[in-house]
């Protein structure tokens, strides 16, 4: 049988060079409008019991070269269970190895989280007890870009993912959140809703997670550089998000994303804003050690540098949500490559720890809420 690939659906992503054999040249595609490109994702026929190399060609060039040496590509048979699969990189490419056992699998960055499961996490989540739906706008592609509330508290709590789509961890971690916060016999989740009002933002880039890119929205851009001057043009997923937070005001925020290069969970913070507060980072900097004392999957060894005093780049939504309101905010990031500290051989960094980091990060908020 020939072998066939495609990635002509939801959030797909290769260009098919050749095909000879049990081997193929791939090619990521770039951002539209954009240069960015190091998502993939496509399905393969006519596979079952074949040796397969994959080799994607133009990695080299790619966002974030430096994601590639030992990271493990992600193949699934149901598309539900994701798995590592033997994968090397030199010279730019990035070789995959696979021996599916049925005709059907599918290949990707990151196990993928797909704009139908997104629509039903909404409608599934929206209608429990106590929680307000709002549509915040429609994008540029003419979705819809939408926000769950609950909880009465005056603490508000602002929750949101996916600014950069090919993130997938990122909406992983909101479905495991929003599940804890929505169980009724959850005893962190009945704190946390008497003691703060949480706005939840699952995805805020559904045009580009869609389209299968990496980073930018519809128009190419990346909406975490546009939080300093949003516009209806070419930002309207930040400037709607925003205007709601000018409305609610904002105590404590959480941007969630994931990290090409870095293998491990870990956090960014906002110390070189203008404004910075002692009090305001010294609750970030005790976020961060509990949360490395709550769980073995978050460490604050490893991570990025942090900005001089008052040169902090404002146009990043935990940097200016920080300066804007005083608020407590950060960047949480998650591995596409494995955890280096507590390693998974067959799966990896994976969607079920993505859900139950989200667990972790609001117990320890619940912890603390009082203090924020």
């Amino acid at each position: 049988m020939t072998l066939s690939i495609t990635s002509d659906f939801d959030g797909g992503n290769i260009e098919i060079l050749k095909i000879e054999g049990d081997s193929a040249d791939l090619a990521i595609r770039t951002d539209h409008m954009s240069d960015f490109y190091q998502w993939f994702s496509f399905k393969v026929a006519g596979g079952a019991g074949r040796s397969l190399t994959l080799r994607i060609t133009n990695c080299g060039k790619s966002a974030y070269p430096g994601g590639w040496p030992d990271y493990r590509a992600r193949v699934s048979e149901d598309g539900e269970i994701w798995r590592q699969t033997d994968t090397d990189y030199a010279d730019g490419v990035l070789t995959i190895h696979a021996t599916p056992v049925g005709d059907d699998f599918a290949v990707a960055y990151f196990a993928p989280y797909s704009s139908d499961r997104h629509a039903a996490l909404i409608d599934l989540i929206a209608a429990q007890p106590g929680v307000t739906r709002a549509l915040l706008c429609h994008t540029l592609d003419g979705r819809p870009l939408e926000s769950l509330t609950m909880g009465s508290g005056p603490k508000q709590v602002w929750l949101y993912a996916r600014q950069h789509p090919g993130e997938t961890m990122a909406e992983w971690w909101m479905e495991g959140a929003l599940e804890k916060l929505t169980d009724p016999g959850d005893a962190t989740a009945a704190l946390l809703r008497e003691t703060a009002t949480l706005h939840i933002v699952p995805n805020m880039n559904p045009d580009g997670s869609a389209r299968g890119h990496l980073r930018t929205n519809a128009v190419g851009v990346n909406l975490n550089r546009e939080w300093d001057a949003p516009s209806a043009e070419k930002s309207p997923e930040v400037l709607h998000v925003l205007n709601a937070m000018d409305i609610s005001g904002v105590d404590f925020a959480m941007d969630v994303h994931g990290d090409e290069a870095i293998p491990a969970v870990f956090m960014a913070g906002f110390e070189g804003i203008p404004g910075l507060k002692d009090a305001q980072q010294a609750l970030y900097v005790k976020y961060c050690d509990t949360l490395a004392a709550r769980t073995p999957d978050f460490q604050t060894k490893l991570g990025y540098g942090q900005s001089a005093p008052g040169r902090a780049n404002l146009s990043m939504s935990t940097t200016q949500l920080a300066e804007r309101f005083g608020a407590v905010s950060m960047t949480l990031e998650m591995p596409f490559k494995d955890n280096m500290d507590a390693p998974d051989p067959a799966c990896g960094w994976s969607p079920a720890r993505s859900k139950a980091l989200a667990g972790a990060c609001l117990d320890n908020l619940a912890a603390m809420i009082d203090e924020i």
